[in-house]
C-alpha cells in the first residue's frame, strides 16, 4: 500500500532537531513505524518486538546499546524498559540532537518510564489513526476551533465526503484505506494480535475471552459516561477488575476518557468522565455493526457520530503536537432543562458535549447527527456564563448540515467535514 503522508510529520522533524530524542506513542497499527522509516531513512532501525532482540535488550542493555548506537530507531521500545536508563546516559554524554527515535504502542506506560529517566531530553508525540484530513490529503493543519476565522480558513481546502458513514464505519487505520483490505478480517486479526501481544504483557489477564467480552461491553458504551458497576454486572466481574481493564484500554490507545468540566461555581456538575473509542471502525466491529448502512440507521448511530466528531477534533490537536488533555472537557449538570422530543416536552439534564478552552475562553460544542439544527439546542451553553474567571466564546453545533451558518449571534452550525 502507498504511504499516506501524516499531518504530524513537520512536528516530528522539528522535535528531532530540538531534542536529543523523540518518543512516538499511539495504538497498534496507527502507522508509527511507516512514518519513522519514511522520515529517517538514514537512522538504523531496530525492532525490539522481535523475541531475540527483546531478550538481548533486556538481559544486557549496555551491550545492546553498544551494538546499536545512535542515530538509531528503537521500535516497540516498551518491550525493554531497562533501556531508558542507558538512553539517558547516552543523551547526557553529548550535546547532539536527534540521537534516538523511540516508538511504542503503550502510551501511558511509556510516558511514565520516559518521564522518570528522560525528562527534558526527549519530545513526546502521540500518533492517532488517520484523520479525515489525512485521508483526503488535505494540507489544512490548524486545530479545530468553532470561530469565524477558523471557518474562513477551512473553506480553502475542505472536501465533502461522498458518504460520511462509510468513513465512520471504515475507521482510520492506515491499512484499511486500501479498499481491497477486508474490513472484518482486518479487525479480527487486529483484536487477536492486540489481546495476545499487548493485553498479556500489560496485565496478568488470565482469560483473554473475558477481556474480549469486556472490550465489546465498553465499545457498546462509547459516547457514554463511565459506569463501572454496569459493565461489571454485564461481564460477571468485580468493579476493581473492570477499572484495571479500563486502564489497559486507555494505556494502549484504544479508548479516551474525556474529563468533566467541574469549576467550583458549577456545584451541580457531574464528575464522571465519558469514554470514547479512538477508532469508530474498531468499535463498530466489536459491536457487530457490519455495514455503514446498518450503523447509520441503527440504535447507536448518535453515539458513533459523536465519537467520530470528538476523535477527529482530538486528532486536529495531537497532529500539531498539542496535549489536548488540558484544553478539552464536557459538562453535564443535575440542573434540569425542558426540551421537546417526539412532540412531547420532557426534562433532561443540562449537557455540553465538548468544551474547548483556549486563552481563558470557553468554546462550547453540541454534536447532532441530523442535517437540520436550531439554536434552541444550545441552551445549556448559558451555564458557562456563571464561570467568572472565564469568558464564553463562540459556540457551535457540529452536524450533517450542508454548509456553515450562523444560528444566532454567538452560535454556528458547522458541517462535520469542516473539522
Amino acid at each position: 500500500m502507498k504511504y499516506i503522508m501524516r499531518a504530524i510529520e513537520d512536528v516530528v522533524l522539528q522535535l528531532d532537531k530540538t531534542f536529543k530524542g523523540i518518543l512516538i506513542t499511539g495504538a497498534r497499527q496507527t502507522g508509527k513505524t511507516s512514518m519513522i522509516k519514511t522520515l529517517f531513512p538514514e537512522k538504523k532501525y531496530v525492532l525490539i518486538d522481535d523475541p531475540f532482540v527483546e531478550e538481548q535488550a533486556n538481559e544486557n542493555p549496555n551491550m545492546f546499546m553498544m551494538l546499536n548506537q545512535p542515530p538509531v530507531i528503537y521500535d516497540e521500545v516498551q518491550r525493554a524498559p531497562g533501556l531508558f536508563r542507558y538512553i539517558k546516559i547516552a543523551c547526557d554524554e553529548t550535546q547532539e540532537k536527534g540521537l534516538f527515535c523511540l516508538s511504542g504502542s503503550q502510551p501511558l506506560e511509556l510516558m511514565e518510564k520516559a518521564s522518570e529517566s528522560l525528562s527534558g531530553r526527549i519530545g513526546i508525540i502521540e500518533m492517532a489513526p488517520l484523520s479525515q484530513r489525512e485521508i483526503n490529503k488535505d494540507s489544512f493543519n490548524a486545530p479545530f476551533l468553532p470561530t469565524m476565522d477558523y471557518i474562513k480558513a477551512r473553506n480553502d481546502t475542505v472536501k465533502i465526503p461522498k458518504n460520511i458513514w462509510e468513513r465512520i464505519h471504515r475507521g482510520g487505520y492506515p491499512e484499511l484505506q486500501d479498499p481491497d483490505v477486508d474490513w472484518g478480517i482486518y479487525f479480527s486479526s487486529y483484536v487477536k494480535t492486540y489481546l495476545e501481544s499487548d493485553v498479556r504483557k500489560l496485565s496478568a489477564v488470565q482469560n483473554l475471552n473475558d477481556f474480549r467480552r469486556f472490550m465489546v461491553a465498553v465499545a457498546a458504551r462509547t459516547g457514554q459516561m463511565v459506569n463501572y458497576s454496569n459493565i461489571a454486572d454485564e461481564i460477571g466481574k468485580d468493579q476493581t477488575t473492570v477499572k484495571a481493564w479500563m486502564s489497559i484500554l486507555e494505556a494502549s490507545g484504544i479508548i479516551y476518557l474525556l474529563e468533566p468540566y467541574t469549576p467550583s461555581v458549577l456545584k451541580r456538575a457531574i464528575k464522571t468522565p465519558k469514554l470514547y473509542f479512538r477508532d469508530t471502525g474498531l468499535a463498530a466491529y466489536l459491536t457487530r455493526w457490519l455495514t455503514p448502512e446498518t450503523l447509520a440507521n441503527g440504535a447507536m448511530s448518535g453515539a458513533f457520530f459523536e465519537t467520530f466528531v470528538i476523535t477527529e477534533i482530538l486528532k486536529s490537536y495531537s497532529n500539531r503536537g498539542i496535549d489536548y488533555r488540558y484544553c478539552v472537557s464536557y459538562y453535564r449538570g443535575k440542573d434540569k432543562k425542558k426540551v421537546k422530543k417526539d412532540g412531547k416536552v420532557i426534562e433532561v439534564e443540562s449537557e455540553i458535549d465538548l468544551i474547548i478552552e483556549e486563552n481563558g475562553i470557553l468554546y462550547p460544542i453540541e454534536i447532532k447527527q441530523g442535517t437540520s439544527v436550531t439554536a434552541d439546542e444550545t441552551s445549556a451553553f448559558l451555564v458557562l456564563d456563571k464561570v467568572d474567571e472565564k469568558k464564553r466564546g463562540m459556540g457551535a453545533i457540529i452536524c450533517n448540515c450542508p454548509q456553515p451558518g450562523l444560528l444566532r449571534k454567538n452560535v454556528l452550525q458547522i458541517p462535520v467535514w469542516y473539522i
